[in-house]
């Protein structure tokens, strides 16, 4: 049966669902629309624009590998903060981020939407600049979004750069410091493994961020964001064809399609929205990382190995205060 929501709502409330729906649509249906808008264009009089755009994309190509175009103004819009009380989500801080130093963080879990991880550090609706002053942030997301017409430019804006190894070592090789890149280390992989209330985390074969980190002797900071894994419900049985399409799709352009569902905007028994369940994001004390240029095997995974059991100390030190069982424990696969 289906659970209607009231007929009367606050407005602050339903503010909060527009902002969350908006960003829903921007992520998961923007992307088609802006590439059917730039092909049929080229079919009308306004042809021009198309072509002008296409150049400016070939001219602006590398930007997302080069640091991006990182822009205060839209991270700052007032939106971000009526996302923020949604759930709601909270930045806490266990130590302070020199900003003298340039970090790579990771970021855990991955969710089903990385919503945890955009909130945090591509706004500034947890105020991320006000808790650790001096440090801009950036954070990784699939390559494809960044051939996506006019999408990308708009992406970039709140600090999302390409996941590839040499956009992570152009951050972490600005001088004067103060620059953190996030990587939701798990990816898709992870996303698929996304269960309310679970814990498994993709990480035990995943070094190249040590490996980077080590190259560039950036510190690493570890980051948990308790409830990231409550906000979707999944599907009890994709069935065999749905899983062989994600895997052709992964194999092709690095993407999964998880099957989940939330609640409406009108009802709360099925939709694309996230529950409103409350996210903590909790920002662990930085490893210290000597910089080698040329760092072997057995240091990169020393500093993998270091890097998980500071991550599970973290889980440890704060699951209860967010209901997590104390029988309960990171999974790493």
């Amino acid at each position: 049966m289906v659970e209607f929501a009231p007929l009367f709502v606050p407005l602050e409330r339903r503010l909060q669902t527009f902002v969350v729906l908006h960003w829903i649509f921007c992520f998961m249906v923007l992307p088609p629309i802006c590439v059917v808008v730039f092909i049929g264009l080229l079919f009308t009089r306004f042809w021009f624009f198309s072509i002008l755009y296409a150049i400016w994309l070939y001219l602006d190509q590398n930007k997302p590998w080069q640091g991006g175009r990182r822009n205060e103004a839209t991270r700052r819009w007032v939106i971000w903060k009526y996302m923020k009380n949604y759930f709601p989500i909270s930045l806490v801080k266990t130590a302070e981020l020199d900003p003298s130093r340039n970090y790579l963080a990771g970021f855990h879990p991955h969710g089903v939407l990385s919503i945890g991880s955009f909130t945090n550090l591509c706004t500034e609706g947890t105020g991320f600049s006000s808790v650790f002053p001096g440090i801009r942030s950036h954070l990784t997301t699939l390559n494809i979004y960044f051939w996506v017409p006019f999408f990308r430019d708009y992406i970039m804006q709140g600090g999302l750069v390409s996941t590839d190894k040499e956009s992570v070592a152009h951050i972490l090789s600005r001088k004067g410091g103060g620059n953190l890149v996030g990587i939701t280390i798990g990816g898709v992989k992870e996303a698929l493994k996304t269960r309310p209330g679970a814990n498994k985390l993709v990480l035990q074969n995943r070094k190249g961020f040590a490996r980077l980190a080590l190259m560039h002797g950036a510190d690493l900071v570890p980051i948990f964001s308790f409830g990231d894994n409550n906000l979707y419900s999944r599907a009890k049985n994709s069935g065999f064809w749905w899983k062989w399409f994600n895997v052709q799709l992964y194999k092709k352009i690095g993407l999964t399609i998880p099957l989940f569902y939330g609640r409406g905007v009108f009802q709360y028994s099925f939709g694309v929205m996230p529950y409103r369940l409350p996210i903590t994001t909790v920002v662990g004390k930085p490893i210290e990382v000597p910089k080698t240029p040329h760092p072997s095997q057995e240091e990169v995974d020393r500093l993998h190995q270091h890097y998980m059991k500071e991550l599970s100390n973290l889980f440890e030190t704060h699951k209860l205060k967010y209901n997590i069982p104390k029988d309960q424990h990171l999974e790493f696969c």
